[in-house]
């Protein structure tokens, strides 16, 4: 089996490190917190898309004792040539993907429904209509023909009528005053009728704000202003540019269809724009029927140039919409010249060939249909059963965008299925964000196929059912990361115990390896953790009692041992007065306080003996827990940090003088209340190294002390 060996050098807080990824397997690291589990996540991230963007984003880790350094000391990643393609599952894969005001999953119409027999069969239906787009892709002036007309439709407004608010109404409804200039204003005809009229009614409205500042004309400087101040003022009065404009606009936009327009229709639309006195009713229906024939025919080919799966998906015949799509230009009678009708011949000719081909077609269509009916399906209901048995009281559906031609996934609550959430991301707890970004993480990668994925402590905020759901919805079943390359960064130990321990015949598919990541001043080393590792507090008390070699451990794990099962006898009574320094031993219990007797001390020797298998004496005891050489030995001789910890608190009765290291002292590394299954700590460095060191100051004080 391959496997990636990647080194890790100057990333944050390691200064060198290794982590081996087992290709095609599940790359289990466990740590615990501050160890480097996102660092090495952001490192092997971003070293791949400078790899393969030139980018240079692994600056961005290097350690800040080396930020003065521009050219040393950078950080750096080695064993990730060749990956070619990295996922990684993160706050920010959460926050920017996920929960879209508008569809829970961005691009989820290509995540979900545009696989490969979605496409394919897309082509097959789109080669069997593959004249119409041929048609229009020979002919352009069946387009510009298309287009010309959607531009004098619209100059007609989206009245049912004749909008008094169109282009075309503002350019002929009050008269044609280009070609009817008021006498008194003929002597600017050759201004007014010249193309760039507008620019000069512009210009020359403006022109009058000077007319009172010399007696000069503003526009030609003679001195017989007065003369023609009358005349200059009228202009604007009888003229407003906007109107001509849009006058101009529809006589351009006429002219353009002169050709698709039979003369006699043409001639009228002419006659009609140059008016004196506005639209007369019987003009105005006149110009309402050609709307509505132009409206007519331009529905017809758009229709004609849309028809494909989305047009023919909802119809049992497809025959019949192809025989309807068919124009008949004899009845579009103001557009019925031959320009117009060799264009449209055209395009019923291709629809002619279509229609020889309509059983095929209509079978590849009802198949399509059925195909995306069944994707929808399969994927909202894997969806909608981890949800269901998670726990989470939602549900998601896969809908299509008619509009857009496309599909979204949309999210819905139980108790309102009639109606989809809107931006979801304000109504979902932290952990119902997290659980459906993680699962809807895995369908995008699956449909993107990366190299390698990384889960960067993606479980750990969930209860403990969630968290079974979401690692058998991860790691089994056809859509799964069975057989991808995954690694797994997590400083939660249940997955372990789930995946490697209890479960590993139904996890066994993808191949899981576990490994505890460690750093110790920087290094960062990990350690295999195999199905025997995976042990209760009593398997490891028991264990660790036989094993180890000096006797203060043995108790401190015997006395925890017997803590653990509830069993507050006689061996417990003697171990406590060990560990609280009783030089006369005491029976303690909510009902008395009283010394021990000579023969419940024997009697509890007798036990621990038995247990440690070796002699045992209180008084010797006594004296070694008192030495405080003798703990400082025992400290320093001691080579993992729980018992240093728990020698710690024997040598030091305070703690430490900081309240929070205190608390971890006294509480958070009692390792027998975090799981019931756990690793052995003589084995695996579990308690951090920060909190040996704050223990090893104190060691420091103390031995100075003494001496």
């Amino acid at each position: 089996m391959s496997e990636f060996n990647i080194q890790l050098k100057n990333c944050n807080s390691i200064e060198n490190g290794s982590i081996k990824i087992i290709e095609n397997s599940l790359n289990i690291k466990y740590a615990i917190n501050g160890t480097g589990k996102s660092t090495s996540s952001k490192a092997i991230e971003y070293a791949v898309n400078d790899k393969n963007n030139a980018t240079s984003d692994l600056l961005k880790l290097k350690p800040f004792k080396y930020r003065n350094e521009s050219d040393t000391n950078n950080p750096k990643v080695i064993g990730i040539e060749t990956i070619s393609s990295i996922a990684v599952f993160n706050e920010d894969y959460v926050n920017q993907i996920v929960l879209q005001s508008n569809d829970v999953l961005k691009n989820s119409f290509d995540i979900f429904i545009n696989n490969d027999d979605y496409k394919n069969g897309m082509s097959e239906i789109n080669e069997l209509i593959i004249e119409i787009s041929k048609t229009f892709d020979e002919n352009q002036g069946i387009e510009i023909m298309l287009n010309d007309l959607n531009e004098l439709l619209q100059s007609f407004g989206n009245a049912k009528g004749l909008s008094k608010s169109s282009i075309f109404f503002k350019g002929v409804g009050k008269g044609n005053l280009v070609e009817n200039i008021p006498e008194e204003l003929v002597v600017y005809k050759d201004f007014i009728q010249n193309e760039k009229n507008i620019t000069w009614l512009k210009w020359q409205m403006s022109g009058k704000d000077y007319l009172d500042i010399s007696s000069c004309c503003p526009f030609c400087t003679s001195s017989d202003i007065e003369e023609k101040k009358e005349t200059i003022l009228t202009v604007e009065k009888k003229y407003d540019s906007k109107l001509i404009e849009h006058l101009n606009k529809v006589i351009q936009t006429v002219s353009k269809l002169k050709a698709y327009f039979t003369q006699d229709t043409y001639d009228n639309i002419i006659s009609i724009s140059k008016n004196v006195d506005g639209l007369k009713k019987e003009e105005e229906n006149f110009l309402l029927e050609i709307k509505e024939q132009v409206n007519t025919l331009i529905d017809k080919l758009i229709n004609i140039k849309r028809l494909g799966f989305q047009s023919l998906k909802d119809f049992d015949k497809v025959d019949t919409i192809i025989k309807d799509l068919k124009i008949n230009i004899e009845y579009i009678n103001h557009l019925n010249t031959e320009t117009t009708s060799q264009k449209i011949n055209k395009i019923n000719d291709s629809l002619e060939s279509i229609l020889q081909k309509s059983g095929q077609l209509q079978g590849k269509v009802r198949l399509q249909k059925i195909r995306i009916e069944e994707t929808i399906k399969t994927y909202k209901d894997e969806i909608n059963d981890f949800l269901k048995y998670a726990g989470y009281n939602y549900s998601v559906n896969i809908e299509e965008d008619v509009s857009k031609q496309t599909y979204s996934m949309k999210l819905k609550h139980n108790d309102f299925i009639d109606s989809n959430i809107d931006n979801a991301r304000n109504h979902l707890s932290y952990g119902e964000k997290n659980a459906f970004a993680l699962i809807l993480f895995m369908y995008d990668v699956l449909k993107n196929n990366q190299q390698l994925i990384i889960l960067d402590d993606p479980i750990s905020s969930f209860d403990k059912n969630k968290k079974f759901a979401i690692i058998e919805k991860l790691f089994r079943g056809d859509n799964s990361f069975k057989n991808k390359t995954v690694l797994m960064l997590t400083h939660d130990f249940e997955p372990i115990v789930d995946i490697i321990l209890h479960h590993s015949d139904i996890f066994n598919v993808v191949k899981p390896n576990a490994y505890f990541l460690e750093n110790i001043d920087g290094i960062l080393s990990e350690k295999s953790i195999s199905k025997n590792d995976i042990k209760t507090f009593l398997e490891i008390a028991q264990e660790n009692i036989l094993s180890l070699d000096e006797q203060i451990n043995k108790l401190i794990y015997l006395r925890r041992l017997n803590e653990v099962t509830n069993n507050k006898g006689l061996v417990y009574q003697l171990l406590s007065n060990i560990f609280h320094k009783r030089e006369v031993p005491k029976y303690q219990s909510s009902t008395e306080d009283r010394d021990m007797t000579e023969t419940e001390i024997n009697d509890a020797s007798e036990e621990i003996k038995n247990s440690i298998n070796e002699p045992f004496v209180y008084s010797v005891c006594f004296q070694n827990i008192n030495d405080n050489n003798e703990l400082i030995r025992l400290y320093e001789k001691t080579t993992n940090n729980y018992e240093k910890l728990q020698i710690y608190r024997v040598l030091n009765n305070n703690n430490h003088n900081n309240r929070t290291i205190r608390k971890f002292i006294n509480e958070t590394f009692h390792i027998e209340n975090d799981y019931i299954y756990q690793l052995n700590p003589c084995v695996y460095q579990t308690v951090p190294n920060y909190i040996i060191k704050e223990c090893d100051k104190d060691i420091e004080i103390i031995k100075q002390t003494s001496n």
